[in-house]
């Protein structure tokens, strides 16, 4: 079967007509991910099973689109950037389980919902780049960078983003709210500026001489490396693998949920099935720099040359709701205003 991408944007018309065009052939997937990163692995599953993929793409507002869908919602599945959507789209009731010995066997049970409502695809531990040439660390606690001796050396992208904002609930889930807050509060005293940009402006700040620490995702690394513009970013930093005090490194995971209503759930069932497969699972790591979910899928040189990884071993749930605690110590104490 001839395969089709069909790619959508929130704001163009066209995407409402997306019920209309899928066949039974078909599978609707609603997504954050970044089209780029996520079109090589969805044509790959069409070249497999001549199943046609229709996508509508989104930074934000997708679960609230589902839900203002019902019954008549077009979406088959939906694939998050971080499990912090996927346990709202199961708390939102939009959700179904999946009943497969494929997926259970090949993800983790700290990997997926409890209830099989919700699967991880590959995962990314959120570590410190720090420059080559003004850190002679080898190790770090992300309780550390709040030590006054990098008064003035940090740089962050916004700490309402959704990478950060997990990361600083993690925070508050293994120190509790007053220590957390005193965290956050040194952490924001020694930034270098205020909160901007990207994770790669992180590395691009330091390869400058703006700042010589921050924290962003580890898959960065090898698409800075790929990017002959941003190289020289990569190679003035070095990854650290920071570790809560009572904890491992803090990881984010990207996943999977079928809808509640889907058109073709039978198609919404073999997606989930093939992105956990030996394929789909050596695409995420060797074309986008993630862990893989599956045990028996290597992980990239770039990525495994940053050591070994152990995830914090603090559970989701307790993460996602310390997310508002988190959330409200970074608006209180004016962390986005910058140093004070």
């Amino acid at each position: 079967m001839k395969f089709t991408l069909r790619l959508c944007a929130l704001a163009i018309a066209g995407c409402a007509s997306l019920p209309a065009l899928a066949q039974q052939g078909d599978v609707n997937v609603y997504t954050y991910r970044e089209p780029a990163l996520i079109k090589p692995i969805l044509d790959a599953f069409t070249k497999d099973t001549g199943i046609k993929v229709n996508i509508v793409f989104a930074k934000e507002g997708l679960e609230e689109r589902i839900v203002a869908e019902g019954a008549r919602s077009p979406a088959d599945v939906l694939i998050t950037t971080d499990f912090a959507r996927l346990v709202q789209a199961k708390d939102l009731g939009i959700t179904q389980p999946l009943k497969s010995k494929i997926l259970t066997d090949a993800v983790p049970a700290a990997l997926r919902d409890p209830d099989n409502q919700w699967f991880g695809l590959s995962y990314r531990a959120r570590v410190a780049y720090v420059s080559k040439e003004r850190v002679k660390d080898t190790a770090l606690t992300y309780e550390s960078i709040a030590d006054p001796k990098w008064k003035g050396r940090v740089c962050l992208r916004d700490g309402q983003h959704i990478y950060n904002n997990i990361l600083f609930a993690a925070g508050v889930a293994h120190m509790g709210k007053e220590k957390a807050e005193a965290w956050l509060t040194g952490l924001r005293d020694n930034l270098a500026k205020k909160p901007s940009g990207g994770d790669r402006e992180v590395a691009k700040d330091i390869a400058a001489g703006a700042c010589d620490i921050g924290f962003a995702n580890t898959y960065y690394v090898g698409h800075m490396n790929k990017n002959p513009d941003q190289r020289p970013w990569a190679e003035a930093i070095r990854v650290i693998l920071p570790t809560f005090k009572d904890g491992g490194t803090h990881v984010n995971l990207s996943g999977i949920a079928v809808m509640k209503h889907a058109p073709h759930a039978a198609n919404a069932q073999k997606l989930a099935e093939w992105l956990v497969g030996e394929t789909a699972q050596k695409m995420y790591t060797a074309d986008n720099f993630e862990f893989p979910v599956r045990a028996d899928t290597p992980v990239d040189p770039v990525v495994s040359g940053f050591g070994k990884l152990t995830p914090d071993n603090k559970p989701f749930a307790e993460i996602i709701k310390a997310r508002p605690i988190a959330a409200d110590i970074i608006d209180r104490i004016g962390f986005n205003n910058g140093p004070k």
